[in-house]
């Protein structure tokens, strides 16, 4: 199973939300390509990065900072945050990233999604985030009366081969996952999920270890490992000799 750090860009440097209010924000550092790096000396096989600003704004914003994090690491980059359109998707694939994280646009455009499984396949993944249940679009401000769980059989049925599964309410909190809703969305879907949201001790890496006989293929870890709540080689080897 994949431990992959979260590096969230907003105005060019390195934070973390609490609960994806862009009022609550904690920054970490000045420079995201120089985390981007220490992650992967320190192990990581893979990197989630999402520009903040582009997700509120429903544009692409951090675009030179994601191009040179590509360039700096050797591993595989996923990227998320206002992309909101094919354009945006062929752009960023062209820059060297490796999977590109669709949510809005897949929420608004179902004919736009299909295309988008049918073209990228698994460069495209689909992202759900979710607020008490719910999907939460356009940068987390806006909560739908879509069930997350229903999205995500959609999505599947769409094409979709891999989701991201998000807790909005556990995201930067250092509370721990919601163990009981990522069971829920692995159990009921047929294709590789990967968890997001409040995981914030090896303990917490344990309960969802057990989940991957179930396909879930990956753990993004953002506020713990910044806080050193969890260090990265700990968790590393935690996956490996479970």
């Amino acid at each position: 199973m994949l431990i992959i750090p979260a590096i969230d860009i907003k105005e060019g440097r390195c934070v973390r939300l609490r609960e994806g209010r862009f009022e609550d924000v904690e920054i970490f550092s000045d420079d995201p390509i120089l985390m981007a790096v220490k992650w992967v000396n320190k192990g990581a096989k893979m990197l989630h990065v999402v520009d903040l600003d582009g997700a509120f704004y429903g544009k692409l914003t951090n675009i030179s900072v994601i191009e040179r994090i590509v360039k700096m690491v050797n591993v595989p980059v996923q990227v998320g945050g206002g992309i909101r359109g094919y354009k945006e998707v062929k752009k960023l694939l062209d820059l060297g990233v490796s999977r590109i994280i669709s949510g809005t646009i897949l929420w608004k455009d179902k004919t736009l999604a299909k295309k988008l499984f049918e073209d990228f396949s698994e460069k495209i993944i689909a992202g759900i985030d979710a607020r008490d249940g719910y999907v939460a679009i356009e940068g987390w401000q806006n909560i739908t009366s879509v069930d997350a769980l229903d999205f995500a059989k959609e999505m599947e049925r769409l094409g979709a081969q891999r989701i991201i599964y998000t807790d909005i309410r556990r995201d930067g909190t250092l509370k721990g996952p919601n163990i009981s809703n990522i069971e829920k969305m692995v159990k009921n879907v047929n294709i590789p999920l990967i968890c997001s949201g409040g995981i914030t001790s090896l303990a917490d890496i344990k309960k969802l270890k057990k989940f991957e006989v179930l396909g879930l293929e990956g753990i993004i870890i953002g506020k713990a490992l910044y806080k050193g709540n969890i260090l990265l080689e700990e968790a590393l080897e935690l996956v490996v000799s479970e």
